[in-house]
């Protein structure tokens, strides 16, 4: 199972590096995938997470591609939120048709999506409403074991609220910032980290590294989503059906 499941970790950084992403929902499919119990996906997919964020973070950040700005309003809604959600244990009958479902709708948008319209004179939203959206998307992310880029990417381009660069830099960020908060409240009530965690943090630093490369030489993301795709309907249904 360790080297079937490092192999697809590695495949999941890099695929979503690739696309701006760090990939907890692609950690969260391949743990699925080989029957890993729900307390240990959600730290384990949060470190991982924060790996590949911090990577494609500074990354951007050192490109001036990361709008600071835009990103507070965001994290200060989302960050508690992350936490309390980390602190939340569901049941697996609650854990796994909610991730399942969460998987299956992300494979779905990546398949659909197409030209974005949030490159055409975006509009940040009203603080309030950035406050609103930030909390919502950082309880889910902290209940699920994702840092929230999944879904605020998707929003903030078909909200019109950021360009296709900013939105990446943007949820870059985010996912780092909910990452911590959500592993922060995970660990202090009943996550436990597994023994295989060093060898699974090697293989997505490394896939991060080749996700990134290939996201700086502007590779067109579009195939690399639908693969993507299809691994996260695989899982997504996968749960849902047991």
């Amino acid at each position: 199972m360790t080297v079937g499941l490092t192999a697809l970790l590695f495949c999941a950084a890099t695929l979503y590096s690739a696309v701006g992403h760090a990939g907890a929902s692609g950690y969260l499919a391949a743990m699925a995938l080989f029957g890993v119990s729900p307390a240990v996906m959600k730290p384990a997919a949060l470190c991982l997470n924060i790996l590949v964020s911090s990577m494609v973070t500074l990354r951007f950040a050192r490109a001036g591609l990361l709008p600071w700005r835009q990103l507070w309003p965001f994290a200060l809604g989302s960050v508690p939120l992350a936490f309390f959600g980390g602190t939340v244990q569901l049941t697996v009958n609650v854990y796994r048709p909610l991730l399942g479902c969460i998987l299956v709708i992300t494979a779905v948008r990546m398949l659909v999506a197409g030209e974005t319209k949030g490159d055409r004179n975006p509009q940040p939203p009203p603080l309030w409403l950035a406050l609103a959206a930030g909390a919502g998307i950082g309880l889910l992310a902290g209940l699920t074991g994702t840092g929230g880029g999944i879904f605020l990417s998707p929003l903030l381009l078909l909200a019109g609220w950021a360009t296709t660069r900013q939105a990446v830099g943007l949820a870059a960020a985010f996912i780092w910032l909910n990452s911590v908060a959500g592993l922060a409240g995970t660990m202090a009530t009943f996550g436990q980290i597994p023994a295989d965690i060093v060898w699974w943090a090697v293989a997505v630093i490394a896939g991060g590294l080749v996700g990134s490369e290939l996201a700086t030489k502007r590779l067109p993301p579009d195939k690399l989503r639908k693969v993507l795709a299809v691994v996260l309907a695989i899982a997504g249904i996968k749960l849902v059906a047991v």
